[in-house]
């Protein structure tokens, strides 16, 4: 990885396997970003939902530590309007941190919890389901091309093991891949985490 890797760039998406390492960089990131001025800022979007006990605590526990790691970032929830919420928050003085996309896809393709809050949304009430995620995703997309401050998306890579059972999981695997080949193309800096080590795939300074 190379010195300016270390830095953030005007659009990253670091992807990587569970505890890979990929929110801490991106918590590294925010932080660098935050150094280098005492007019900047740094926002994380949550897109996780609290369906259960468990994830509320594994909530609680990830707001805690972020908290003490980057305590001048603040924390803005929303599981579902993400480019919303992205224009709502970039500007060329705010680094955005999305942690993560998967979670938000999952929300969208996949969404027991989330049925209710999708059912009532403007957005799903005029739409299909499937309309309704295809208009956010080319939102999203347009989004991350005109951001005006940097910006920081974090995702999962699941395509690495067996083929899983299951049609829908198999449905799900293939359209978080396609997915994240979409965001991949548009992002000017991807990086792949593992084992806590950073492999930069590309970057387009």
């Amino acid at each position: 990885m190379t010195a300016n890797a270390s830095r953030p760039t005007r659009s990253e998406l670091i992807l990587g396997g569970q505890k890979s390492g990929k929110s801490r960089r991106a918590e590294a990131l925010a932080q660098s970003w935050l150094k280098q001025s005492g007019s900047h800022r740094a926002v994380l979007i949550a897109t996780a939902y609290a369906g259960d006990d468990e994830m509320r605590q594994r909530i609680a526990h990830h707001q805690s530590d972020r908290a003490q790691r980057v305590p001048g970032m603040t924390t803005v929830e929303e599981p579902l309007h993400l480019a919303q919420a992205l224009t709502r928050h970039s500007r060329p003085d705010t680094l955005i941190v999305v942690d993560c996309l998967t979670l938000w896809l999952t929300n969208w393709l996949m969404p027991v919890e989330l049925a209710t809050v999708r059912e009532t949304s403007e957005l799903a009430a005029s739409q299909s389901p499937e309309r309704a995620y295809q208009a956010q995703q080319a939102m999203l997309f347009d989004v991350i091309k005109t951001t005006p401050g940097p910006l920081v998306l974090v995702g999962n890579e699941i395509g690495l093991g067996v083929i899983p059972l299951g049609r829908e999981v198999r449905a799900f695997v293939d359209a978080l891949g396609l997915f994240n080949q979409s965001v991949a193309q548009i992002c000017q800096r991807v990086t792949l985490m593992a084992a806590g080590l950073p492999l930069t795939l590309k970057d387009k300074q």
